[in-house]
């Protein structure tokens, strides 16, 4: 657990000095307030509060900046250090291959809360004082802020993954943005071409929402916007919830930083320094 922590602790001072918790946290703060004004419109046509336009526009955002941001951080945590040449040093340490996964996975997940907590939660804040806030609301958007979270440590462990069976930092980059378009666009492209083409056929009705599920970035959005009934009214998003159990999305969610990881810890052991 020490040796645990202290990696997580120097991970940690790593990404204040490079900045990068103030950019990302800045990030998330300007984009979360900007969208939660831009969206205010439809408030009083569809009769709910600002807060439930709000979490529906920053889920929205969470599913596109989120896996960026983590997979930003992530990329080249082993394939970075084996080319500035600290991975030899590091793993000279007593600590073992999964401790010093671990411990960055720590470091990163912690930066990307703190992010994603003050991003959503000052825009929550805001959408709340200027046009108002129900209970239905306050738990949307902390189921926001919770599952953002999740998502975010998805793609870290993919990140990871990708970092170790990459043969430098420059290589792991490339995977991560080819990784961010398949999860985040392509896929979601691809399966709205099946539909097309199925025309309402076996396929859209019974494979179609399993499918969509099996995506992380999908699940997450199924789960946030089909949980609470206003929000599901903004996003449209209710009827493919209702073809799924309550809880497939949650566990494709919770599953898929498991299997990252897992694979992840697996790819590290191969890694030569």
């Amino acid at each position: 657990m020490t040796r645990f922590l202290a990696i997580a602790t120097a991970e940690m001072l790593i990404l204040r000095r490079n900045r990068w918790l103030f950019m990302a946290t800045l990030i998330m703060v300007l984009f979360a307030l900007a969208l939660t004004f831009a969206g205010s419109a439809p408030t009083g046509t569809l009769g709910v509060d600002m807060l439930t336009i709000s979490v529906a526009s920053m889920t929205t955002l969470s599913v596109y900046l989120a896996p960026l941001l983590a997979l930003m951080i992530s990329f080249d945590a082993i394939a970075g250090e084996a080319d500035r040449g600290s991975l030899a040093l590091m793993l000279t340490y007593p600590a073992g291959r999964g401790e010093i996964l671990l411990g960055k996975f720590a470091a990163h997940l912690a930066a990307l809360a703190f992010a994603m907590t003050i991003g959503f939660g000052s825009a929550g804040a805001v959408a709340a004082w200027f046009g108002g806030a129900g209970p239905d609301s306050l738990v949307a958007l902390i189921r926001l802020i919770l599952t953002s979270i999740l998502l975010g440590a998805v793609f870290l462990a993919l990140g990871y993954l990708l970092s170790a069976v990459s043969r430098g930092a420059t290589a792991a980059a490339g995977l991560s943005a080819g990784l961010w378009l398949i999860f985040v666009v392509l896929y979601d492209l691809g399966l709205l071409g099946a539909v097309v083409m199925d025309k309402s056929g076996s396929f859209t009705q019974s494979v179609f929402p399993w499918v969509m599920v099996a995506n992380p970035a999908d699940a997450f959005r199924v789960w946030n916007m089909a949980s609470s009934e206003g929000v599901a009214m903004t996003s449209g998003m209710a009827g493919a919830a209702q073809a799924l159990p309550e809880w497939a999305a949650p566990l494709s969610l919770m599953l898929w930083p498991l299997i990252g990881f897992t694979l992840a810890r697996l790819a590290f052991r191969r890694v030569e320094p």
